[in-house]
C-alpha cells in the first residue's frame, strides 16, 4: 500500500511538472523592420507586459538582424510593446498564451519612423556592433578603429578580423589571395584595377564598413575566391552635419577629410573628400641560388631600399531625391588622383659556385606614377505596396588613365672579381594604361506567401582597356627603341549575368536556394616585334560560361544561436594582366611575364558555421572546404644567363580545410576586445613539369583588438595579429607578427577629438617567404611600411555631432546599402 501511495504522488508531482513546463515553455518570436525602407532593426526593445498590472513579464532586445525570442512565458493575456528612439511605439494588444495556441510568430513588424525624425534635442548616438553577420556575409564597423586614423584602406583591412594584409600589400582572406576586392559592390578602375594600388588609393576616412563574404550567394559574381567589399560613406543623417579630420605623422606624412551633408525633406545631399601625402620607407633582399646553373652564375643576391612619395586625393559627392514616398533617384561621381614617386636603390652580386664575385652591379630605379580615374553613378529604386517588393537598377560609368614611368641606370662594378670600367647602361619603360568600364544592373524582390521571398537580376559589365609598354635604351646621341620589350595588349572583357534566388522560412529553419549563369568572354590583341623589329598581333581568348548554384541553409536554436550552412561553387579568371606577354623587366635578375594560355579556375566551397550571442558576448565559428581546379600560382622559369621568368601557369588543384573562431568580448565595464583565429590546412597537388612535389602544411593566423575607455574622455585601442609558417605550392611564407596602437582624448564639448595612432610599432611586419623547385632556391624579403605614427585632431558639427555622456553600446541601425546585389 505504501508503495502504491508512493507511486502515486510520484505521478502527481511528474504531472505537475508537465504542466508547469507546458506552461512555461512558450515563446514568441518575431522580426521588427523598418517600413520605409524594409531594413531589419537591431536592438530594439520588446516587452510583454501584463494588461492590468502594467507589469513587465519578459523583456528583450532584438539581434543584430533584427530578430527577437521571448521565451519561458506563462499562460495569459497580454500585451507587446516595441519601442526605439527616432521610431513610433508598437502595441500588439490581446496577444494570448495558452497550450492551445502553441507558439506564436508575430512575423514581419514594421516600425514607422517618428514624425519628428530631426532629434535636435538627442544627443544619444549610437555604436555600431563590430561584426554583423548577415545573410552568410559578415559585415565590420569601421567608424571606431583609431589605429587606422590617417590611413589608407590597405590598414584599415589589416584590423578586420579574417582578413591578412602582407608587407607587399598583397590581402588574403583565410589564406588565400585569389579574393577579389570591390567598391561599393563593383570593380573599380582606380589603378588599372591593380589591388594592392586600390587599397592604397582609398584613405581609411571615406570608408563606412568592409564586408567579407567567404561564400558569396548567387546575387553576387561569381569570379573570386570570396569577395571584399568596401562601402563608402553615404551621410544620411538629418539635418546638416559634417566633420573635419586634419593629421600628421612621421616621415612627413600628412592627411585631411572632409564629411558634409544635408538631408530635409526630400532630398539627401553629401560629400567627402580626402587628401594623403606622405612616404613610404621600404627595404628587402631576394637570395637565389641555381641549383642547375647554365653560366658560371650560382648566387645572386641582390638588395633594394627604396624611398616613394605619395600623394591621393579622393572625392565622392551625391544626391539621393525622394520622386514620389516609395521611389527615390540617387546620382553620386567620384574622383581619384594618384601621384607617386619612387627611388630605389638595387644592388646585386653575382657569384660562383666558390662565393667569388662573377658579376657586381647597382641599379638606380626611378619611377614617376600618375594617374586618375572617376566613376558617375544613377540608382533608382522602387518600393511597392506590397512590403518588401523592390525594384533596384544602377547604371555606372568609370574611365581611368595612368602612366608609369621608370629610369633605370646600371652601373657596373666589377666582372670576374676585377674592378670594371665605368659602365652606364640607362633603359626607360613607359607603360601607358586606360580603362573604361560599363555597370549595367536591375535586381527584384517580390514576396512569396507568407514567409518567401523571391528575387532575380541582371547585370552587365563590360571592360575596354589598354596597357602599352615602350621600353628606350639611352646613349650620348639620344634614345632609341628597345622592341624585345615594347608591346601593346588591348581587351574587351564582358561579364552578363542573370540570377534567381529564392528564400523561406519553416519555424526555425530558413533556406535560401540560388542560381547564376554567367557568359563571360576576354578578347585581346597583343602586338609585340620579330626578330626584324616588325609589328605582329597574337589574338588572346578567354571564354568562361557557367552555372554556379548557392545554398544557405539556417537553423535558429534557443537563446540566441543559430547553425549555417552554406555551399558555393564559383570561378576565378584570369586578369588582363596574368594574359598579357607584355615583360616587366624591373627587377634584372627576375622578369615577369603574363600567359596568353591560362584557364579560370573552378571553385567548390562548403562551410558550416555557429553563431551564439549572451548579453556581453558574441561568438562566431566555422568549419569551411575549398576545392580549387586548375589553381592560378606564379612560376618561376629555369635560369637562363642569370634571368629567371616568372609567369602564371595552371596546376592541377589545392584543396583547404579549415577552422575560424571569431568572438567580442563586453565583460567589463569600459572594456570590450574582439579575438579572431583562423587555424587551415592546405594540399597542394604535385606538378612534375615544373619540379613542384606534393606538398601540405598547416598553419594558422590570430589577431586581437582590444578597447578601453577611461575616466577624463579617455580611451585606448591596442590592434596585435600575428600569421603563423604557410606553404602555398612553391613558396613558404615565413611567420609574421605585428603591432598597433592608439589613444583618442575627446575635448570638453564632444565635438572635438585628438588621436594619436602608433602602426607597427615593432617594425616587424614583412612579406617573406622561400621560393623552391628542382632548379631555384628564392629567399625573399620585403618590408613596405615599417613604424608610422600620426597625431589627428577631428573636429564634428551639426545636429548629430555629440555623442551622449553616456553613450550607448549598441547601434541605432545599420546604415542602408544600396548596392547589395553583385
Amino acid at each position: 500500500m505504501k508503495l502504491l501511495k508512493m507511486k502515486m504522488a510520484a505521478t502527481l508531482i511528474l504531472m505537475m511538472a508537465v504542466a508547469a513546463y507546458g506552461q512555461n515553455n512558450k515563446k514568441i518570436t518575431g522580426t521588427v523592420k523598418d517600413t520605409l525602407t524594409h531594413e531589419n532593426i537591431p536592438f530594439v526593445t520588446v516587452a510583454l507586459s501584463d494588461p492590468h498590472t502594467k507589469a513587465t513579464v519578459k523583456g528583450v532586445q532584438t539581434d543584430i538582424n533584427g530578430n527577437f525570442v521571448l521565451e519561458n512565458l506563462p499562460a495569459g493575456t497580454f500585451t507587446l510593446r516595441i519601442a526605439y528612439v527616432g521610431y513610433e511605439d508598437m502595441l500588439k494588444e490581446n496577444i494570448i498564451i495558452s497550450p492551445a495556441t502553441g507558439n506564436l510568430n508575430m512575423g514581419e513588424l514594421m516600425m514607422k519612423p517618428s514624425k519628428n525624425t530631426s532629434l535636435k534635442e538627442v544627443v544619444v548616438t549610437g555604436k555600431k556592433a563590430a561584426l554583423q553577420n548577415i545573410d552568410g556575409k559578415k559585415v565590420f564597423s569601421v567608424n571606431q578603429s583609431l589605429v587606422s586614423k590617417g590611413g589608407n584602406a590597405a590598414d584599415l583591412l589589416q584590423n578586420v578580423p579574417t582578413l591578412q594584409i602582407d608587407g607587399n600589400g598583397n590581402v588574403s582572406l583565410r589564406g588565400s589571395t585569389g579574393v577579389k576586392v570591390l567598391v561599393d559592390g563593383k570593380p573599380s578602375v582606380i589603378a588599372n584595377g591593380d589591388i594592392t594600388q586600390i587599397l592604397q588609393s582609398i584613405p581609411a576616412s571615406s570608408i563606412e564598413s568592409i564586408e567579407v563574404i567567404a561564400n558569396p550567394s548567387a546575387k553576387y559574381d561569381a569570379n573570386g575566391e570570396g569577395i571584399i567589399n568596401i562601402i563608402l560613406k553615404k551621410n544620411s543623417r538629418p539635418g546638416l552635419n559634417g566633420s573635419v579630420d586634419l593629421g600628421g605623422g612621421t616621415r612627413d606624412n600628412y592627411n585631411g577629410s572632409a564629411n558634409l551633408s544635408y538631408q530635409s525633406g526630400k532630398v539627401n545631399l553629401y560629400g567627402n573628400y580626402s587628401v594623403k601625402n606622405g612616404n613610404t620607407y621600404s627595404n628587402g633582399f631576394q637570395y637565389m641560388t641555381f641549383l642547375k646553373p647554365t653560366d658560371s652564375v650560382r648566387y645572386s643576391n641582390e638588395t633594394f631600399p627604396s624611398v616613394t612619395r605619395n600623394k591621393i586625393q579622393f572625392l565622392k559627392a551625391g544626391i539621393d531625391y525622394s520622386l514620389a514616398p516609395k521611389s527615390i533617384l540617387g546620382i553620386s561621381g567620384s574622383l581619384n588622383l594618384r601621384n607617386t614617386h619612387r627611388d630605389e636603390v638595387l644592388s646585386i652580386d653575382n657569384l660562383a659556385a666558390n662565393s667569388l664575385p662573377v658579376q657586381s652591379s647597382t641599379r638606380n630605379n626611378t619611377t614617376n606614377n600618375n594617374g586618375n580615374s572617376y566613376e558617375l553613378d544613377v540608382d533608382y529604386s522602387q518600393h511597392f505596396k506590397k512590403p518588401k517588393e523592390e525594384l533596384t537598377f544602377n547604371f555606372s560609368y568609370a574611365y581611368g588613365n595612368f602612366r608609369n614611368f621608370q629610369e633605370y641606370q646600371t652601373h657596373l662594378i666589377n666582372v670576374n672579381g676585377q674592378k670594371a670600367l665605368p659602365l652606364d647602361t640607362p633603359l626607360i619603360s613607359d607603360i601607358r594604361n586606360n580603362a573604361t568600364n560599363y555597370n549595367i544592373q536591375a535586381d527584384y524582390i517580390l514576396p512569396v506567401g507568407k514567409t518567401g521571398q523571391f528575387s532575380a537580376g541582371y547585370r552587365s559589365q563590360i571592360t575596354l582597356g589598354n596597357n602599352n609598354q615602350y621600353a628606350y635604351g639611352v646613349t650620348g646621341t639620344g634614345e632609341f627603341p628597345v622592341y624585345d620589350f615594347t608591346s601593346f595588349f588591348s581587351s574587351n572583357n564582358q561579364v552578363h549575368a542573370v540570377y534567381l534566388n529564392y528564400r523561406d522560412h519553416i519555424a526555425d529553419f530558413s533556406y535560401q536556394l540560388g542560381l547564376r549563369a554567367e557568359d563571360s568572354h576576354l578578347n585581346a590583341t597583343f602586338r609585340s616585334y620579330d626578330a626584324n623589329n616588325s609589328l605582329f598581333a597574337d589574338p588572346v581568348k578567354v571564354p568562361s560560361k557557367g552555372l554556379y548554384p548557392s545554398v544557405l541553409l539556417t537553423e535558429k536554436l534557443e537563446n540566441n544561436s543559430q547553425l549555417q550552412f552554406t555551399f558555393t561553387n564559383r570561378v576565378s579568371r584570369p586578369t588582363a594582366r596574368e594574359l598579357n606577354s607584355a615583360t616587366d623587366f624591373s627587377d634584372p635578375v627576375n622578369y615577369e611575364r603574363g600567359n596568353p594560355a591560362l584557364r579560370p579556375e573552378s571553385i567548390n566551397s562548403l562551410e558550416l558555421d555557429y553563431n551564439k550571442t549572451w548579453e556581453n558576448i558574441s561568438f562566431t565559428s566555422g568549419i569551411y572546404y575549398n576545392q580549387i581546379n586548375n589553381v592560378i600560382k606564379h612560376i618561376e622559369s629555369d635560369p637562363v644567363d642569370g634571368v629567371v621568368i616568372t609567369t602564371a601557369q595552371n596546376l592541377k588543384r589545392s584543396t583547404t580545410t579549415g577552422l575560424e573562431l571569431i568572438g567580442h568580448f563586453d565583460l567589463v565595464k569600459g572594456w570590450d576586445f574582439t579575438a579572431n583565429t583562423n587555424i587551415y590546412e592546405r594540399d597542394n597537388d604535385a606538378a612534375p613539369q615544373f619540379g613542384i612535389a606534393h606538398n601540405t602544411g598547416l598553419s594558422w593566423n590570430a589577431n586581437v583588438t582590444s578597447n578601453v575607455s577611461l575616466p577624463e574622455r579617455i580611451s585606448l585601442q591596442i590592434r596585435a595579429d600575428y600569421r603563423a609558417p604557410d606553404m602555398i605550392v612553391q613558396d613558404k611564407n615565413r611567420a609574421v607578427f605585428g603591432m598597433d596602437a592608439a589613444a583618442k582624448y575627446d575635448l570638453p564639448g564632444n565635438r572635438a577629438s585628438l588621436i594619436f595612432n602608433a602602426n607597427d610599432i615593432f617594425n616587424s611586419r614583412k612579406w617573406a617567404f622561400l621560393r623552391s623547385s628542382d632548379d631555384l632556391l628564392l629567399d625573399f624579403e620585403r618590408r613596405t611600411v615599417g613604424s608610422r605614427a600620426t597625431l589627428t585632431f577631428s573636429y564634428r558639427f551639426g545636429s548629430s555631432a555629440s555623442p551622449s555622456k553616456q553613450p550607448r553600446k549598441k547601434e541605432v541601425r545599420p546604415d542602408k546599402r544600396i548596392d547589395d546585389a553583385s
